[in-house]
């Protein structure tokens, strides 16, 4: 059985940084790409960004573009996601989640791209941005 624990959550002010980490088990890494997704209060789940599974290649909502970095270590099992510039619209809790593999890069947009299931994703943690 997959299992993911998420940590690195916290308060922060806008501008801050966060950098979250998301430990994996139960499967071989190197065969699936990895996300990161966030739920923010009263919205559904949102895409912010995706891994190849060899961490070759990175792919980003625009929303996050150039302020978040995805990477990722498949010898330690863990996927990181460095946060900055943050902003308080970033308030959500902040979920990594296994693909069905590797997939294309066509797949990796905000037309295209599906919230892996529950059994797929971790718990999350929560991060805040407020002042």
């Amino acid at each position: 059985e997959a299992q993911f624990v998420e940590s690195g959550g916290g308060l922060v002010e806008p501008g801050g940084s966060l950098n979250l980490s998301c430990t994996t088990s139960g499967f071989t890494p190197g065969t699936y790409d990895m996300s990161w997704v966030r739920q923010a209060p009263g919205k559904g789940p949102e895409w912010v960004s995706s891994i190849n599974n060899v961490g070759t290649r990175t792919y980003y909502a625009d929303s996050v573009k150039g302020r978040f970095t995805i990477t990722r270590d498949n010898a330690k099992r863990t996927l990181y996601l460095q946060m900055n510039s943050l902003k308080p619209e970033d308030t959500a809790v902040y979920s990594c989640a296994r693909e069905a593999g590797v997939m294309s890069r066509a797949f990796y947009s905000p037309t295209n791209y599906v919230i892996p299931p529950r059994g797929s994703r971790g718990r999350g943690t929560q991060v805040t941005v407020s002042s």
